[in-house]
Formats: structure tokens, sequence, C-alpha cells
């Protein structure tokens, strides 16, 4: 096993200091505070529905959270997940659009054909307008519904805009990554636009206003409007610490004694957003709300690690199945726990939020048969086992397939060339190209090489495509056992073929050029017309029969459309 060393440090160097070696349940690092036996018990239902505020951050690091042992001042969510319920068995996907998808839907992306990447600007996609979603299920049982913050699930027609997805009041960018204070973006070199929006409008008056801020003003103004006796469901978005590092010049001052340059903006950025919650939570104080609420709070992804986040001493980085890329941060924290401060060890997925949820909110379940989310809230409030005994991470038959994957390295069963993941009890089986295999501690020092990230890479995992692990034993995933132990291999394998047999097309089609924004005013937002919308209803399954002439005007109108991109992006050049 060839290792990779850098600017003196090694593996073996790393663990002889303990770095990859720390007790996993050290208290310092994941405190586990005792319940109060004398703690009083809440009925078995709540006198009403109970407010849920549910916080997602953006490309937040599984270490950067101060009871995670971070060097990052997070005092607020330090002190909510103290006093709630930390979730130290938690999972989310890698990458952003699949996460929120299985938030809003309750579905592995497998069952939504979201299953390969991140729907982009200028895919005419969008989550699938069959699903009923998250906030729908809230409308129907009483609530009112608003998010603020980053959408990512598409919007090339109005019918998938999150005001006509279940919520009633939308602030928020519609793409996957703006400018703090501008709200531009760019989706590739002369593809520029304004993407903040308010409801179906454009809010240009916004721009200059740092987003944390905004949305977090956002927050406080519904909560003032709104009567507490009535339920409400807020989803906070929030861009942070998605790229670009934009911080106001005091929070990246605290950190000025951090050399790494990134890391200190990255820094700073979680600290701006940690006092975005806490003007939150003292918002639910203020107006009424508090003691009748849940706060959820969740990342989508693990960090980013060549951009300041760090997810020791967990293996691989944003966009990786190793535990780096899909162990969260999430935890509870609400008034309604019956068994508060201490930690969960119970297995949740981010799926499972969406009939937790609306169980809390007493809404019915029973017409969307289906669900891959499970209730957990027994789970989260009174200490039961979790009713989840197996995580499908994904299945992508779109992904580079691993050159030396075969159907014989998998019993004849299984491609173990296509990128997959499954976690069944304590065992994980990654095939296929996972991502990259990384331990990266925190990029704390000073101007390191940008070969950084390659601290580890194990050569003999060029030439595999199968890895089994023992995640409960082995969290940080440093010893494979599919050699030892093929047995497990192959029932994990089977699971697989389960879930793939489920599987809906995947829906990834190809970029349009009308939605440049310069067709749309300079801003990113809704560009096909009904006519568009019927051509390219079942995007991603086997195009159905259409008459020539049809087909030859569509080619016509899209090469017209190209002829012009590219007239527009030479004249912008």
């Amino acid at each position: 096993m060839a290792v990779y060393a850098l600017t003196g440090f090694s593996l073996v160097s790393l663990l002889s200091f303990g770095y990859l070696s720390w007790d996993w349940m050290k208290p310092s690092l994941v405190a586990d505070v005792a319940t109060d036996p004398m703690e009083k018990s809440l009925p078995p239902t709540f006198a009403r529905p109970p407010h849920i505020i549910f916080i997602l951050t953006d490309d937040q690091g599984y270490h950067d959270i101060g009871y995670h042992g971070s060097d990052i001042q997070t005092p607020t969510l330090d002190r909510l997940a103290a006093e709630g319920v930390k979730l130290e068995n938690y999972y989310i996907q890698p990458i952003c659009t699949p996460s929120r998808s299985q938030l809003i839907t309750g579905r592995y992306q497998i069952h939504t054909g979201l299953q390969h990447s991140i729907i982009r600007p200028r895919q005419p996609n969008c989550l699938p307008l069959n699903q009923v979603t998250l906030p729908q299920k809230l409308q129907e049982a009483g609530y009112s519904t608003h998010m603020v913050g980053k959408w990512h699930l598409g919007f090339y027609k109005k019918e998938c805009l999150p005001t006509r997805r279940g919520f009633d009041t939308f602030l928020g960018s519609l793409t996957g990554n703006v400018d703090y204070y501008t709200y531009d973006n760019c989706d590739g070199p002369g593809v520029c636009g304004y993407d903040l929006h308010e409801g179906e409008d454009v809010a240009w008056d916004q721009s200059g206003k740092y987003s944390t801020f905004l949305y977090a003003q956002r927050v406080s103004k519904i909560l003032a409007s709104h009567s507490p006796k009535e339920p409400i469901f807020i989803y906070v978005a929030f861009q942070a610490v998605h790229t670009p590092l934009q911080s106001p010049k005091e929070y990246i001052y605290r950190y000025r004694s951090m050399g790494n340059v990134a890391r200190r903006k990255y820094a700073a950025m979680v600290t701006c957003m940690d006092e975005a919650v806490k003007n939150i939570t003292w918002a639910l104080k203020k107006y009424g709300y508090y003691d009748n609420s849940v706060i959820v709070f969740s990342t989508d992804n693990g960090g980013q690690t060549f951009s300041g986040g760090s997810n020791w001493p967990l293996r691989g980085r944003k966009g990786t199945y190793w535990e780096g890329g899909v162990r969260g941060i999430g935890f509870v924290h609400s008034p309604l726990i019956k068994r508060k401060r201490r930690t969960s060890w119970a297995l949740v997925h981010i799926t499972d939020w969406y009939p937790t949820l609306v169980s809390l909110a007493r809404g019915n379940l029973s017409n969307v048969p289906g669900l891959d989310g499970y209730n957990v809230w027994p789970a989260i409030s009174e200490g039961k086992e979790s009713p989840r005994t197996e995580i499908l991470h994904n299945i992508d038959p779109l992904y580079n397939h691993a050159k030396y994957g075969s159907l014989e390295d998998g019993f004849g069963i299984w491609n173990t060339a296509v990128q997959a993941s499954i976690r069944v009890g304590e065992w994980k089986l990654l095939t296929g190209d996972p991502g990259y295999s990384d331990w990266i501690p925190p990029q704390t020092l000073t101007n390191f090489p940008g070969s950084w990230w390659n601290l580890e890479r194990l050569t003999d995992g060029l030439r595999k495509s199968v890895w089994l692990f023992n995640i409960t034993a082995d969290p940080y995933e440093r010893y494979d056992l599919s050699h030892q132990r093929p047995d497990v291999v192959r029932t994990l394998l089977m699971r697989l073929v389960h879930y793939n047999r489920t599987a809906i097309p995947v829906r990834y089609p190809a970029e349009n050029p009308r939605a440049h924004p310069d067709f749309n005013g300079g801003a990113w937002g809704p560009w096909a017309s009904e006519e568009d919308a019927e051509e390219w209803e079942g995007i991603g399954e086997p195009l159905k029969s259409r008459n020539k002439k049809k087909k030859c005007k569509i080619c016509k109108l899209r090469s017209f459309f190209r002829k012009l991109n590219t007239r527009l992006m030479s004249n912008r050049i």
C-alpha cells in the first residue's frame, strides 16, 4: 500500500500523533449530557401541532461545529444541540440536489429520477411534479408554509417553483450557488444572471444585502406577522457555507490568526451563520412560538475540503460516498422532546424528516405510499430504537464506470463498475468509483500546496471496485473487509439488486440555450413555454414516437437559439 507524503506529514505520522485514532465516543468531542431523571414527560400527543423550523446549511463539514472539536466558533449551535438531541448516526447525500429532493419528497433519488449529479441551471428538469412534497402535506394539515434560501430543485417552468410546490411564500435563489451580495450566478463563461427571487418575481431591490443576514431577517419578519396560535413551517435553506467564500469583514477578523486563507473565510461564514440561527431562535421566543416549536438542524452534504471545509476524521469529502461525504451534522432542539440533553446513535436519514414532520403535524400519510423515510420521532424524543435498519446511499448508472469493475466481481448479480453505496446494519458497501478517498485534517496551516487534499490515497484503490466496512467498529473506513467477508458483500449486493429493480429512469436532460438569463431580462428564472413543457414530459424516459415534422421544428428552433447564444457570448467577450 503506497501512501503519499506531504510537507513532512504522512498517514503513518498522523496515526502516531493520534489524529486518526481518537475515540468516536469521546465526551469532549461528542458531548452526551445525562438526561435529568426529574424531567417532566409531555403528554403522548401535543396540545397543538408544533411549529416546525427546518434549518439546512450548505457544504458545512462534519468537523465544522464546536461540539465536534472544531476550532470554529458555533456557540448557538452548540447550545441548541446540547439542550436537545444530537444525531450522531445521521446521513445525508453527498451533493446538493439529491439531499434537498429527498428531504422534500421522503424518497430515495432512484425513485424520483434524480440519481445523477445535480439539476443544472440550463437543464429542463425539476423535482417531478407528480411528487407530493413535504410542504404540501403540511399545508393539508393546516400549516402556513414558508421557504427562505436556496431551492436548487429546478425552475425551467413555473410549475417547478417553490410557490407551486407547497410554499406560501419564498425568498431565495433558484440555482446552486450565487454571490452572497450581488446574487449573480455564472453557469459558464458569459452565461451569467441575477438569482434572488421574492415569490415568483425577481427581487432586484434586495441586491447588496448579505444573504445569511437577509434570510434570518426574513424569518423574523414571517414570525412577527404570523400568529403563534396557528401552526407554521419555515424551511430555512442557508446558502452558507457554499462557495464563493464571502463574509463580512468583522467575522473574518475573528480568525485573523488562522493562517490558511480559505479556512479563515470559511470559518467566518460558519460563525456568521451561527449568529443568524441565534437571531431566528430569539425571534421564536420573542413572538411566542418557542414553547411549541421543533427546530431541526441539518447539513446537506459533506464539506468541500479545498474550499475551507473539514470532515475530519472521516474519510472523503463532498461529492463522495465515503463517510465524509454522507455523514451529516444533525440535531433536534425542542421543549417538546421527552428525553433532552443527550446524544442519539439511532440510524437516521434525511428522507426520514418527511414522515416524521408530517406525523408531528398530525398530517395524513396514507395517500403517499412508497415513502423511503421512517417516522423517527420516538427514537429522537424518547430514545427508542430507530425503525430504520438500512440506507440506500445511491445507485448512479450514469456516473463514470470504474475501470476495473465487472459483473464477475459482483458474483454475477451486480456490475461493480456502477457507482453505488448501501448501508445495512453495521455494514457499508461501496461499488464503482466512490470518489476521492482522502483523510484530510483541517487546513489551518498557511499556504498548503494545491495537492494538500491528496494527503493519503491508496494506490490499490485504483484497481478496486468493491469496498466493505463495518461502520460501527470502523467509522473512518480504514479497514476494507471485502476480501475477508465475501458473504456480507454478496448479501449487500443483493440489496442493491433489489433497490435497482424499483428505480425509475434517470432524468438528466441536455442543457438548453433558451435558459440563458439574457433571454429573461438578465435573471435566472422559468423559461420554457407550455408547448416546451409538453415536449419534455417524461424527461429521462425513452422518447415516445413523434412525427418527423414536429421534430424538425424543434431542431430548427434549438439551432436558432444556439447561434443566437454564440453571438451574445462573443459580444460579451
